[in-house]
């Protein structure tokens, strides 16, 4: 997006410091990723009106917002036990100096090295369990493109939080180095471990 001032082209970035001009390369994913331009993504949900429109908002907006509620593992509660829950000002800066923190490990636009995180973190196929005549028994289904998008965030963001406790290690640390496992498609990617695991139940359940 180029906004014209005065005879002069201004083009927006992300946090006012990286560009967003790059694509989706995951053609399902691709109008689920929403990367255009903005300077704060803190929109507060003022373009969401009905429950699947989530996927209008920026992608990094989506990331924070996991950060603040992230969910719990199994049962293991200690992950949701509201360390940022509507802290958005503290997720707001945990996200800039984690892509501050990505942009000077692996120089590269950490806006692109997320989005990309979010590609190869996204599971294809997921099992669901079907009761037919009183037995219950595994099947693969493909998982929908915004459920792939919602489950990458998740793990990459659960990945992130499981390091931080009992570690030295910050927050930005931490989430700085799930997403760049993630990028290279490392088994020590949280993020990555389950997809594989999710793909390769599937695969067992067809």
């Amino acid at each position: 997006m180029q906004i014209k001032l005065e005879n002069m082209e201004y083009k927006m970035k992300l946090f006012n410091k990286w560009e967003t001009n790059f694509e989706v390369n995951d053609q399902g994913l691709k109008n689920y990723i929403n990367i255009n331009p903005i300077i704060i993504p803190r929109t507060g949900g003022r373009n969401i009106k009905v429950q699947f429109w989530r996927s209008k908002n920026n992608i990094v907006e989506r990331l924070m917002n996991k950060l603040m509620v992230p969910g719990h593992r199994g049962k293991k509660h200690r992950i949701s036990s509201g360390h940022n829950t509507g802290k958005s000002i503290t997720v707001y800066n945990i996200v800039i100096k984690t892509f501050e923190l990505i942009e000077q490990k692996i120089k590269k636009n950490p806006v692109e090295v997320f989005v990309k995180a979010v590609e190869n973190s996204s599971p294809r196929e997921e099992i669901t369990t079907i009761e037919y005549g009183g037995a219950r028994y595994s099947q693969a289904v493909e998982c929908a493109p915004q459920r792939r998008v919602d489950l990458a965030l998740k793990n990459i963001v659960q990945g992130a939080y499981s390091k931080t406790f009992k570690n030295k290690k910050r927050m930005w640390e931490c989430l700085a180095d799930e997403i760049i496992l993630a990028y290279s498609v490392d088994n020590k990617s949280n993020a990555i471990s389950r997809k594989l695991e999710l793909e390769r139940q599937a695969d067992a359940s067809r």
